[in-house]
């Protein structure tokens, strides 16, 4: 039966999620039960496509992405593929009128990691972000929404501030390894080899302020989607605050975390202010 393969598709983007990210995984299990699948599977394939440039070192990385590219596309034309994250995600791009240029904005910024390193103007780092983190919340949006485009126009300039806002925290938290292993840096104007408190503090004034704006959009987000955003929100907020706090030559050295422990409190502080319709 077709069913019980997209079944197992949409089980699989779901275990990929639950095994690459626990803290997504987490809050995504704070959505409605009726949407979860659906973020499951977009996580699913921006995570995969994140994979094959970021970590697939010694495979033809541009032959991999072209690849993806091509099999999702003949999925969704074809309704099908044997991939099951592709299967999934097509599911969802057709059920919530998910629109190309969400998806090809996506794809332009994962290929720039094959062969850009340096990004020297705000115009190219906002460009990449719009596309590697903008889009994905925007995808998740045309979810929330249930495709509605009224309410998604309403909401679109917050989820992108607040998909920015998280992959600002990322690039922050990852500085090492983007610099070491990978040889990236996203943040213009910024030496790497002599990252200082003072460049730190622009970046967090910016993270903030991208955060402000994505919270205004919480409170209007329906209340299917509004939990699981909120504790996504609370957790990358606390994951600054830790970066905040420490010095800037480890951030460097090491790669920040907020302990499992934590993420607990966290999600317990959540509820309560969520039960208490503070948010």
């Amino acid at each position: 039966m077709k069913q019980l393969f997209d079944d197992v598709s949409f089980k699989c983007s779901k275990l990929v999620t639950k095994n690459y990210s626990t803290s997504f995984s987490l809050a995504v299990y704070m959505l409605s039960p009726i949407i979860r699948d659906a973020i499951y599977s977009i996580y699913g394939f921006v995570r995969f496509a994140d994979e094959i440039v970021d970590s697939f070192h010694g495979f033809d990385k541009e032959n991999l992405i072209n690849d993806f590219e091509k099999e999702y596309y003949k999925s969704y034309n074809s309704g099908i593929s044997l991939n099951p994250i592709l299967n999934s995600f097509q599911h969802t791009v057709k059920k919530y009128n998910i629109t190309d240029d969400l998806i090809q904005a996506f794809l332009k910024s994962m290929k720039l990691d094959l062969v850009k390193s340096d990004y020297n103007s705000k115009a190219e780092y906002e460009e990449y972000i719009y596309g590697s983190a903008d889009v994905v919340g925007l995808m998740c949006l045309k979810v929330f929404v249930a495709g509605k485009d009224q309410k998604y126009e309403q909401l679109k300039d917050e989820a992108m501030r607040l998909g920015s806002a998280f992959q600002k925290v990322n690039f922050l938290r990852d500085l090492r390894d983007d610099n070491l292993v990978l040889n990236r840096n996203y943040f213009p104007g910024v030496d790497l080899n002599s990252f200082d408190e003072n460049a730190k503090k622009i970046i967090i004034k910016e993270i903030q302020e991208d955060f402000n704006v994505a919270y205004k959009g919480i409170l209007k987000l329906p209340i299917e989607a509004k939990f699981g955003v909120y504790t996504a929100f609370v957790y990358y907020k606390k994951l600054l605050k830790k970066l905040e706090n420490t010095p800037c030559h480890e951030i460097g050295n090491a790669r920040i975390r907020v302990s499992n422990y934590t993420k607990a409190g966290l999600l317990a502080q959540s509820f309560v202010t969520y039960k208490l319709k503070l948010v």
